[in-house]
């Protein structure tokens, strides 16, 4: 037998998943951010718009439908969306860490933080 599995949880501006460590075992309750970046980023108002995008988005289609991040990006972006792919893909993975979406590659739903290449994020079925 092996030994059981480290605890996870969510960072809460990119949406990866962040496994324990020993160095956060005394504040492990507290920690929020997979790295620097994040923590200094954090949450602002352009991830939160791009969160509430994709929700419209979805909510406005049928439960079999999809979307790419890149619609939500230029919904709130106009001309300059391209730089908000990444923010928009952080969105997604907020919302699946939050039990509002599903991410697929190729129709299979898969663990967004280890996704690479163009995703689709549809609501849970």
């Amino acid at each position: 037998m092996g030994r059981p599995p480290l605890p996870t949880k969510t960072c809460d501006r990119c949406g990866r998943t962040i496994t324990w460590r020993k160095a956060w075992e005394r504040d492990w309750e507290s920690v929020r951010w997979c790295s620097s970046a994040c923590r200094k980023a954090g949450v602002n108002d352009t991830d939160r718009e791009l969160e509430a995008t994709m929700e419209r988005m979805l909510d406005a289609r049928s439960r079999s439908s999809s979307l790419c991040p890149s619609e939500a990006a230029r919904a709130v972006g106009g001309d300059d969306w391209r730089d908000l792919m990444e923010p928009a893909r952080n969105a997604a993975r907020r919302l699946v860490a939050a039990g509002k979406a599903e991410v697929t590659q190729g129709g299979q739903v898969i663990d967004p933080s280890r996704a690479k290449g163009p995703i689709r994020v549809r609501r849970p079925r």
